[in-house]
């Protein structure tokens, strides 16, 4: 399937350029994780907290919380071990019977409705934790493993059906076939899953699965602008970006009628993306290379999803990203019903690992 370049849209400076991002609160030492309606939950550390935004004052309160190894919890109270380590949640899913299933470094853990601490249903063997953690409608959970596999061993999906307990392998890409899982994404519109994986040549893959798993079909493959790790479903439409550090990064669309557009170039490699009610956010992280030269995580944005926009600019800070992580903006999963934008800055001056939020001018 050819990138139908000459459909699509870019960067208008004077189209839609009277909006704004207002900013609305700051909240130092907090991680966005995941939206469920209008409220927000977040992790401090190994604790988790949800706020319901829009509501005056935002109050955060505690869910619940994870009992690390003893030296993790040492790690995680400072900002630049914390950051060396990788601590705390990763990932968060929420189920409609009210179970919570996250990713903290090693290990897959569940909190049941009545408890007041996560507790480990699964050990992660290769890698330390995946990216995102799918829910679907039915309480069916997923996620792919994320590892180094430089000898392109087999890459698993893990799958569970009963809310985070027991966790089975329920796909399985052969030996040779991918690097590893960058993301899986429900679908409401389509009722399907997105599976995303990487990094180089046809290990580039944005599949569509159903619901259980058991029909995967190849939509694109191919190439860097298939290298994707952020994908946000809307009616007209797959929105994803691209993910690489080898060739310029863009937004695209996938219609529902199997046609790409280019809609806008970006200034690194994007790893994050959301929705605000009709409008769609990506945000980008600093890796640089010889094409992505730019030394700031930035958030673009669009209301209609023709005309977009960079919005919002933090510099990388002074710590190597080798070490101490690169510059990000991430942008939290799950289903937001306000019209505000939740965007957790890391690596970056000023807004090292805070979460700021922002009012979007949407009906």
């Amino acid at each position: 399937m050819n990138m139908a370049d000459e459909n699509g849209y870019t960067l208008s400076p004077s189209a839609k350029s009277s909006w704004s991002l207002a900013p609305v609160a700051t909240f130092p030492h907090l991680r966005a994780l995941l939206w469920s309606d209008s409220f927000l939950y977040a992790s401090r550390g190994y604790e988790v907290l949800r706020a319901e935004i829009g509501a005056k004052p935002i109050e955060w309160e505690p869910v619940a919380y994870f009992k690390p190894q003893w030296w993790r919890n040492a790690s995680s109270s400072l900002r630049l071990t914390s950051r060396l380590f990788r601590d705390g949640f990763h990932a968060l899913a929420k189920l409609s019977s009210g179970h919570l299933v996250g990713a903290v470094p090693g290990a897959i853990v569940t909190l049941n409705p009545d408890d007041r601490a996560f507790r480990i249903y699964h050990r992660i063997l290769r890698g330390t934790r995946p990216l995102h953690i799918a829910a679907t409608p039915d309480g069916h959970l997923y996620w792919g493993e994320y590892f180094d596999n430089p000898g392109r061993d087999e890459v698993h999906i893990y799958a569970s059906t009963d809310r985070g307990r027991t966790w089975n392998v329920a796909y399985t890409f052969p030996k040779e076939a991918i690097r590893h899982v960058h993301n899986i994404v429900h679908d409401p519109w389509q009722h399907c899953l997105w599976i995303l994986t990487g990094d180089n040549g046809s290990e580039c893959r944005i599949m569509r699965a159903s619901l259980d798993l058991t029909d995967v079909e190849t939509v694109l493959s191919g190439g860097q602008q298939v290298r994707a790790v952020a994908a946000v479903p809307a009616a007209d439409g797959l929105y994803f970006s691209s993910d690489t550090p080898l060739e310029k990064n863009f937004i695209y669309r996938l219609n529902r009628d199997g046609n790409i557009c280019k809609l806008a170039e970006l200034s690194s490699s994007s790893i994050y993306g959301c929705r605000v009610r009709n409008a769609v956010f990506f945000s980008t992280m600093v890796e640089p290379s010889h094409v992505n030269m730019d030394q700031s995580a930035s958030v673009y944005g669009s209301l209609d999803q023709m005309h977009w926009q960079r919005k919002l600019d933090w510099k990388k800070d002074r710590w190597p990203m080798r070490f101490f992580q690169y510059g990000n903006a991430i942008l939290p999963d799950g289903k937001n019903t306000t019209g505000f934008l939740a965007v957790t800055t890391i690596a970056v001056r000023p807004g090292d690992m805070e979460t700021s939020i922002w009012r979007v001018p949407v009906d």
